[in-house]
């Protein structure tokens, strides 16, 4: 069961009808879950780029008095230890990127330690025949990287990696043609599009599953499934290695789920040696 501090403020946020402001509030206190515990009202509103106010009315639409006494709570619940100056900080700015990475990537497994999320999102993809995969601007290399691999085991993959006005039309083929489900990877910043069309899938009758950076991101509303995995914020243009790790899993979550994965997959490697596609 994942215990981290992460994942304990994340479930205190279950339940609760939040605001755009407030889900951008919750979402940064889950990025910093260690340092949160310390921060002032001020200082949170600071690095959510909210106002204080905002703080204080997010606090108590979570059932508390006020900011402070969400804080006693989180030092209760959501223990961590403050990081102590030290060797660490001597480390330049691209090394603090990759730390930031690996923990990022250690959330996410610890995450996993409950894989019942990730297998029903596999026997949902595995279900779905057409299986849609959308990821538009910064996801569209998940979406791209899913659907390569996914069409090796899966008998019909339909990449949408390009909005504008055709996508909605590419979502009604996919329902025409049998479709059930959706994968969506949604990355900051999230374009409008996708919002738009995981609400047109959902209301065309498709099972939304998501992968995104945080459980409380705009497409939070319009997924039925939601599998959260955090983006790296260290560099100038955001790093996305956790969500597409996730990705590969969902990968293997969905063959788990198919019949005849394996034989495709063999199949394919008699057809690629046969023509020579790799070199050995």
């Amino acid at each position: 069961m994942n215990d981290s501090p992460a994942a304990r403020l994340q479930k205190l946020f279950e339940g609760h009808r939040l605001t755009p402001t407030q889900r951008r509030i919750a979402h940064c206190m889950v990025r910093g879950a260690s340092e949160v515990p310390f921060l002032s009202s001020v200082e949170l509103a600071e690095l959510a780029g909210v106002s204080q106010p905002s703080v204080t009315r997010f606090a108590v639409a979570l059932g508390f008095d006020g900011y402070p006494a969400l804080r006693r709570y989180l030092r209760e619940v959501a223990p961590a230890e403050r990081a102590v100056p030290g060797k660490d900080d001597e480390r330049n700015s691209y090394q603090q990127a990759v730390e930031a990475e690996i923990d990022n990537l250690r959330h996410l497994a610890a995450m996993l330690a409950d894989p019942s999320p990730v297998e029903e999102a596999g026997r949902l993809l595995a279900g779905s025949t057409p299986l849609p995969v959308l990821g538009l601007r910064a996801a569209s290399s998940q979406a791209r990287g899913f659907a390569y691999f996914a069409g090796k085991v899966h008998p019909d993959v339909r990449l949408l990696d390009e909005g504008g006005s055709m996508l909605a039309d590419r979502i009604d083929a996919a329902v025409r043609a049998g479709a059930t489900a959706l994968l969506c990877f949604a990355l900051p910043r999230h374009p409008k599009e996708v919002v738009e069309a995981l609400q047109y899938a959902r209301g065309s009758g498709l099972t939304v599953v998501t992968v995104a950076d945080s459980a409380f991101a705009p497409v939070a509303r319009h997924s039925d499934l939601l599998i959260p995995a955090a983006v790296g914020t260290g560099l100038a243009f955001d790093t996305a290695c956790a969500p597409m790790l996730l990705g590969r899993v969902l990968l293997e979550a969905m063959a788990d789920a198919l019949p005849d994965a394996q034989a495709r997959l063999e199949a394919f490697d008699t057809k690629a040696a046969a023509r020579g596609l790799f070199v050995e």
